[in-house]
């Protein structure tokens, strides 16, 4: 349950919860999950634990820098995430994405230290957490960004962390607040600013804010707002979501978008870069750490004269944990 959850969560958050008892999830996950009688003759089995224990022995082996005698018991946690696309839209068909991010948890700083190593700016967070490829990144396209975090403080409603690293062959230092409230069960506000500097575009800061309304139990209705700015370009860039999501059950989920975003202040004054219509179809199948993806989508960007750009996304995306606490 703890995958789906975080799998879930990576589109469009556990914003809900379900008392089920572990017979009926047994009785679930049998119905839905295909099983190999000999999990050592299946190719997907071995496939996994092979990917699995490479991330751990990563892991692991980064870990013992800080390990003391004393701490030789202590092993670490690690959780990858790799997803493969295929993206077509009208004029342009060669469209393939990959992307990775692997977290690591080291104990033996006292699981207040991460190694994050991602293909992506781990700040381009977006409304559904994953289309960093399309929507809010700033000159890093392509970008491997390696990072240790420092969690400051992670208390109920406050996060805050601290960040140095290198993304893009920049160096790069970051610090990052999280205010979360809840009213009634029902409203969730997110509130989210950030500042950082990177060597070769300076100084620059961003700002996040969500609201949420869970109207059912597996319905939401979800608003964001994000803007940017920094020393390495004019202005300020900024992205709207709108987006109603709807949790089928614990193993598909759905949501429907409209995303803006564009530019104010800048060498071009006021412009809308783009504007996103997509459907997303999500579903956890076959295997519990694996999952698929379909979305269909329109598109009016600017280079485009905001000429009504179709396209299709063909997404499968694993999970790998490990931990042997």
């Amino acid at each position: 349950m703890k995958i789906i959850c975080i799998g879930m969560a990576m589109l469009f958050g556990c914003y809900t919860s379900f008392a089920v008892s572990a017979e009926e999830e047994e009785q679930e996950y049998a119905e839905y999950m295909i099983v190999h009688p000999k999990p050592e003759d299946d190719w997907l089995f071995g496939f996994h634990s092979t990917i699995s224990d490479s991330f751990y022995g990563t892991a692991k082996w980064f870990d013992s820098f800080f390990a003391t005698d004393e701490d030789d018991d202590i092993t670490p946690t690690s959780l990858a995430r790799i997803r493969l696309g295929y993206e077509p839209r009208a004029r342009d068909f060669a469209v393939f994405t990959q992307k990775f991010k692997l977290r690591v948890k080291l104990p033996n700083l006292e699981d207040r230290v991460d190694l994050l190593l991602s293909d992506e700016d781990d700040d381009s967070r977006t409304s559904t957490k994953d289309e960093a490829d399309r929507l809010s990144r700033v000159n890093r396209e392509e970008a491997f960004t390696a990072s240790l975090r420092v969690v400051n403080v992670d208390n109920l409603g406050e996060f805050i962390d601290s960040r140095v690293g290198i993304s893009g062959g920049d160096i790069f230092v970051k610090g990052r607040m999280k205010l979360q409230y809840e009213l009634a069960e029902k409203h969730r506000f997110e509130l989210e600013p950030s500042i950082y500097y990177y060597l070769d575009d300076g100084l620059g800061a961003r700002l996040f804010m969500e609201y949420e309304f869970n109207y059912s139990e597996k319905q939401q209705f979800r608003v964001n707002y994000s803007m940017r700015g920094s020393e390495s370009f004019h202005g300020y860039r900024w992205r709207h979501g709108y987006f109603y999501l709807h949790q089928i059950d614990r193993f598909r989920a759905t949501s429907l978008g409209v995303e803006i975003y564009g530019e104010d202040n800048g060498d071009d004054d006021f412009f809308i870069d783009n504007t996103v219509l997509n459907y997303r179809f999500r579903v956890n199948a076959y295997r519990r750490w694996l999952y698929f993806e379909i979305e269909p989508f329109i598109e009016w960007p600017y280079d485009n004269d905001h000429k009504p750009t179709p396209g299709i996304a063909l997404r499968v995306e694993g999970y790998f944990e490990k931990s042997q606490r």
